[in-house]
């Protein structure tokens, strides 16, 4: 017998089922024996049947297992190179990298994608650039990612197989303690998946809403057997614009419209900047006003209701932003188009005298009030903190403001209710008396802020269940929600003439005294730069309200005048300005030595907009280790889109933003980056 014979063994299954026969020979033995007790002749047929049975069996045995296992080894090699030409032959692109990303072998699939010859050994990386070691399975046993390759979209997988056991059972290498490994590389083409993906995408429905936000005064403005014609082609040009991108637009109010579009539009819309909005604009047919526009859009929603909820919270963020601009709202992201035009200031107070009363009575429901304005408080947060303080004393309940901060400007006011015998000792609290005071039979009073990150002390945003929110800047993504009253106004001069209106409606028996009445006069006087900015006709009917209940100008005059120090740095920041491309004026302000820099730095932005040719100003401030900037401009220029580009916010002619980890000479890169990437862009004209 040959030396392959006696050493090769079976084992496992194969040798069980090859030795099967002799077990059942030791049991035809047992048999026999049993067979011989019970009759002597029949035993001897079976010892017979025995010896054959063994005979034959052990004959197979030796003849058939050399030529088993030869079969065997022939299959095992053939089936290895099957399976070595069902690898280079697979469709699926496939190849086998070291653990440095060298490729040490390809299949035909994978060197079609690449346009590579068989016998590439090259790094992964230099095929595929973004594939870097970083990305490799080191520690995980598996990883997938995306990579697009000659305009073709893929997966990438990568799995680590380990070499250890394999080495260690070699004869040729020692491996005893090696940790090394191979990387198996998958290609998967999901380039025709992510097309048919886009176009279903691009068919899904995106709910629109689009308002007149001026549509009683453009009416006013015309007349009256015109404005029919005006109403006509308004909806016509509305109309005509919606079919034009195929989707429907219903009329579902005299100024209102709801929209249904294909996401694919929504596209088209963003591309050209939502130009209806100015389209709508060029109609006129003798007005003296031109119509301006809103529009909601939600879309990406789970759902079609889901849709038309953000649709609505869209239009109602571009309603409380000032109107003439489009909000795109999905489920995570808000964008905004537009809102390049003041809004227009309303002529009737039914609106002022409805949220009277509905303040009224969330007041007389509950204990107490705690009245919260914003961090640094300046003084038209205080001056309408102080008004609402005096509408709850009317109405008999505990008031408190909190306050934590005295900036040097607010000091005057702050100072003449401290220490005055008509007023409490506790009507200035800071925020740990204030969250000691919170509670579910207390309502919250915001004044002159909208967004609670910078609120006095957010946390009494989530302790009390009863809020008010009164503001006049306009909304920005982030938002108090929840709220039981809200009565947020762009077109308001300051949050001092909101409450000034306020007061005229809560109740006959509302008397306000001298100090409050220069206080909220003094928030007017400030917001609205010597009533120069942001003035309107409700703007002087509320100060001559609070000039007849003894307001007096000299002396909001005298609280106001500012020492040599904060002086000299305003000056300086003016006159150390830049004029960039012509129409920006870019400074800078000190914070040595001077309490309350953030307020010189918005009053010298004020200050350059007297500079011929100045569009916008914007000072920079180094305060409590951030960079606050503040926006200034008369009319052309929309400071506030500028300064949400950066991540604050405000009013078309007055904003700001505060920047963090960063120095002044790199905030002033930034201003500089993002005022060149809105002209480029188109959302700016600097001519």
């Amino acid at each position: 017998m040959s030396p392959f014979k006696n050493k090769i063994k079976l084992k496992g299954r194969l040798k069980r089922y090859v030795q099967t026969s002799l077990y059942l020979g030791l049991l035809l033995v047992i048999v026999n024996l049993v067979v011989y007790l019970i009759n002597v002749s029949a035993g001897l047929i079976v010892t017979c049947f025995s010896l054959l049975y063994f005979a034959v069996v052990l004959s197979l045995q030796f003849y058939n297992k050399p030529i088993i296992m030869n079969e065997l080894v022939s299959f095992a090699t053939q089936y290895g190179q099957i399976q070595k030409v069902l690898l280079r032959e697979l469709e699926l692109p496939y190849a086998i990298l070291d653990e440095d990303g060298r490729i040490i072998w390809t299949n035909e699939a994978f060197e079609r994608v690449v346009h590579k010859e068989k016998g590439y050994r090259k790094s992964i990386t230099s095929l595929f650039p973004s594939i870097t070691r970083e990305k490799f399975p080191d520690k995980e046993e598996f990883t997938e990612t995306d990579i697009l390759f000659e305009n073709s979209n893929y997966v990438v997988k990568m799995r680590k197989i380990s070499m250890r056991e394999a080495l260690e059972n070699s004869d040729i290498v020692e491996a005893e303690n090696y940790r090394g490994y191979l990387i198996a590389f998958y290609l998967f083409d999901e380039t025709a998946l992510r097309i048919a993906l886009k176009e279903v995408d691009d068919q899904s429905l995106a709910v629109g809403m689009i308002y007149l936000d001026n549509y009683d005064e453009a009416l006013e403005s015309v007349e009256e057997v015109r404005r029919s014609l005006l109403i006509a082609l308004i909806d016509r040009k509305v109309n005509k614009y919606i079919a034009a991108l195929d989707g429907i637009c219903k009329k579902i109010e005299k100024d209102k419209y709801m929209i249904i579009l294909r996401k694919k539009a929504t596209e088209l819309l963003k591309e050209n900047k939502f130009d209806i909005l100015d389209e709508v604009k060029t109609v006129n047919i003798g007005n003296e006003m031109a119509v301006t526009v809103s529009i909601g859009l939600g879309l990406d929603g789970l759902s079609y209701a889901q849709n038309y909820e953000f649709a609505r919270n869209a239009i109602e963020l571009a309603l409380g932003r000032g109107g003439d601009q489009a909000v795109v709202k999905t489920p995570g992201n808000i964008t905004y188009f537009g809102g390049k035009s003041q809004q227009v200031e309303k002529n009737t107070r039914v609106k002022a005298r409805v949220k009277a009363q509905a303040l009224r009575e969330i007041i007389s429901g509950k204990e107490r009030v705690l009245i919260m304005g914003h961090r640094l408080a300046d003084v038209d947060s205080f001056g309408a903190a102080v008004g609402i303080y005096r509408i709850a004393e009317a109405l008999e309940k505990s008031a408190y403001i909190v306050l934590n901060d005295v900036s040097t400007s607010l000091k005057p006011m702050v100072d003449l209710f401290k220490n005055h015998e008509e007023y409490e000792e506790d009507m200035i609290v800071n925020s740990q008396q204030a969250i000691e005071l919170a509670g579910s039979n207390t309502v919250l009073v915001v004044v002159d802020v909208n967004k609670p990150s910078i609120t006095e002390c957010p946390e009494l945003l989530r302790m009390c269940k009863s809020i008010v929110v009164l503001d006049h800047h306009r909304q920005g993504t982030e938002v108090i929600e929840n709220a039981t009253l809200s009565y947020v106004e762009a077109y308001a001069s300051s949050t001092c003439e909101m409450v000034s209106e306020i007061l005229q409606y809560t109740g006959d028996n509302i008397r306000i005294t001298a100090e409050e009445a220069d206080c909220m006069y003094s928030g007017i006087m400030i917001d609205t730069n010597n009533f120069m900015t942001k003035t309107g006709v409700r703007t002087f009917e509320a100060a001559a309200f609070l000039r007849r209940n003894g307001a007096d100008v000299t002396r909001v005059r005298k609280l106001f005048r500012e020492n040599a120090t904060e002086y000299k740095a305003k000056a300086d920041a003016v006159s150390q300005a830049e004029i960039y491309r012509n129409v920006f004026a870019i400074s800078t302000c000190t914070s040595e030595d001077i309490e309350s820099p953030t307020i010189v730095g918005a009053q010298a932005a004020n200050e350059l907009l007297n500079i011929k040719g100045v569009k916008a100003s914007f000072v920079l401030t180094e305060y409590q280790n951030q960079i606050f900037v503040s926006a200034r401009s008369i009319d052309e220029i929309n400071v506030q889109i500028i300064m949400e580009k950066m991540g604050g916010g405000g009013h078309l002619s007055t904003a700001g933003c505060q920047l963090n980890g960063i120095s002044v000479p790199e905030g002033i890169g930034i201003l500089k980056g993002t005022l060149d990437k809105m002209i480029a862009e188109g959302d700016l004209v600097a001519e």
